[in-house]
């Protein structure tokens, strides 16, 4: 092992210890299991819709008035 740490060392050891903490590491993955499968769906349809509606825009000859 590495020499001893001293009283600063063992400060900052013990300041670090709620980064270990089992209630902090990786709960927000765990709590949404679906959510980047989701995220990823919903962006993938965002992109279809942009697709669907330059394709299928209607025209501008659509729009003109036309008299009876």
């Amino acid at each position: 092992m590495g020499k001893p740490l001293g009283p600063t060392g063992e400060f900052f050891r013990r300041r670090d210890e709620w980064r270990k903490h089992p209630m902090l590491g990786n709960q927000l993955r765990h709590a949404t299991p679906g959510l980047g499968i989701a995220l990823v769906a919903f962006g993938i349809y965002l992109v279809g819709e942009q697709v669907y509606n330059r394709v299928y825009a209607p025209s501008s000859s659509h729009h003109q008035s036309q008299s009876h």
